[in-house]
């Protein structure tokens, strides 16, 4: 297991710190039970997990900032939740101290369909507001698979399988309210889609995993739902016959909507997780975007080029419901995996490198894994170069969980030295705190100081992204 760095215990006054909170926030938004503390002190990773002192759910962004306000009064941390999907230790109060839980902040606040615009509470999440906005024919297309909050999206500069397409967070963020250390309440951005006035503070909080300022309200951009939409399945002799398509497509300018790579092993894993009956081979899932013309022509041009590399049984639907049993399969991928070995969990991590060198990368690291001897499926949002691995361990075998720490250490150096990056959209949290001064060398100082300007108590989500 990855422990977390050890870090210098705060001497907090937390019944003092308790009633100062409960002074501001109604009864029921102010716990310290042991079972809401435990359940806000981990995510979805494999990283070790640290309970904040208390926990706190806020309606408002001026109830977060006398959260702020109270938190600064008593050297408190400040530990922003959404669901809990982060992947590497994001959530974990390392020093302790308070948890926001956003999830009651989950209006959706005003809707602009002619400008292709929303505002939104960090509370909400991905399905919720697309459930919002499928009326008015508008969609939101970032997909990370779990069903993320705004917020945590947005604090984790998160991505997804339509990325290819249409960008990451980053992309597609207008605008933010967001909460500083000292209880201020800040703008960022606007309604406009270029703007030269001044610093981009919009696109310094994007990412910032709560380390800068608590993110409570966000301006996206929309999409208008295509008129038609074409999911297709292909597999392949080997893994870098798969890849070398997504190269070709890519390079050959056809606007894809996604293209995820599964490797057999993974390919397996769905099938019996999923009662589904695709070949045991590498496989590649697709979707067009456009009109019924337009995705025909796409998928024509995407069978001819993957029939180059040796690829068999393409089938393409434009059913909706055929279309959601393929992706489901997909977003439930990490936990196919886990069921391949019942008792294990998984730990997964991601890279990203440009798309010249992903066959590259893909290839000495499925050698590396064969090489490991540890049960490792691979997936892929492999048409902007990233993708993933989730290793299944036993959580009491001090000696794979080693192994694993190795593979996945090799993984972020293979890839930073092929002009890559160590996340692709996990983001750092504190499982890849190792690798960030490998990939941006005297940069991570830039970092240091911006944070200790805004944040000269450490009190944000302190132990994450770097050792502060």
């Amino acid at each position: 297991m990855t422990a977390a760095p050890l870090r210098k215990q705060r001497n907090l006054n937390v019944p003092d710190l308790v009633l100062a909170l409960q002074r501001v926030l109604q009864p029921d938004q102010v716990s310290t039970n042991a079972g809401i503390r435990e359940r806000h002190g981990h995510d979805e990773s494999y990283h070790e997990a640290h309970a904040p002192d208390v926990v706190v759910f806020p309606q408002t962004t001026e109830e977060v900032a006398a959260i702020a306000r109270i938190s600064a009064e008593y050297g408190a941390p400040m530990i922003p939740f959404g669901v809990g999907t982060g992947l590497e230790g994001h959530v974990a109060a390392i020093e302790g101290g308070i948890c926001i839980d956003m999830g009651r902040m989950n209006k959706v606040l005003e809707v602009n369909a002619d400008d292709l615009d929303v505002k939104v509470q960090a509370g909400v999440t991905r399905k919720a507001l697309n459930a919002y906005i499928k009326d008015q024919g508008l969609f939101f297309p970032i997909d990370p698979g779990a069903d993320a909050t705004i917020g945590g999206m947005t604090a984790t500069r998160a991505s997804g399988t339509n990325a290819v397409r249409y960008g990451t967070m980053r992309e597609n963020v207008l605008g933010l309210t967001v909460v500083m250390a000292d209880g201020r309440i800040i703008q960022t951005g606007g309604r406009s889609r270029k703007s030269a006035a001044g610093y981009d503070l919009t696109r310094l909080f994007v990412g910032s995993e709560g380390t800068l300022g608590i993110i409570t309200e966000i301006r996206l951009r929309l999409y208008g739902v295509p008129e038609a939409m074409a999911s297709a399945v292909a597999n392949f002799p080997d893994i870098g016959s798969a890849v070398n398509t997504v190269i070709r497509i890519i390079q050959s300018g056809i606007p894809v909507a996604r293209i995820e790579l599964i490797d057999e092993v993974q390919i397996d894993a769905i099938n019996k997780y999923s009662k589904l009956s695709f070949p045991v081979r590498p496989t590649l899932f697709f979707e067009f975007h456009g009109t019924e013309a337009g995705v025909a022509e796409q998928s024509e041009m995407a069978k001819e080029i993957g029939a180059d590399y040796g690829m068999s049984d393409f089938a393409w639907t434009l059913k909706a419901e055929e279309r959601s049993k393929m992706w489901q399969a997909r977003h439930d991928a990490f936990y196919a995996g886990l069921a391949l070995r019942p008792g294990a969990k998984g730990w997964p991590t991601d890279v990203c490198v440009p798309i010249s060198r992903l066959a590259d990368c893909i290839l000495e690291t499925k050698a590396d894994v064969a090489a490991s001897g540890l049960l490792t499926p691979l997936v892929g949002h492999v048409g902007d170069g990233n993708f993933h691995l989730c290793i299944i361990l036993d959580p009491e075998d001090k000696e794979e969980a080693a192994r694993a720490q190795a593979l996945t250490d090799r993984l972020a150096h293979r890839a930073i030295a092929m002009g890559g990056t160590c996340t692709g959209e996990h983001g750092i949290g504190f499982g890849k705190i190792a690798f960030l001064e490998a990939e941006h060398g005297s940069a991570v100082a830039v970092m240091r100081q911006l944070k200790t300007t805004l944040d000269p108590d450490n009190r944000m989500n302190p132990g994450k992204i770097f050792r502060a």
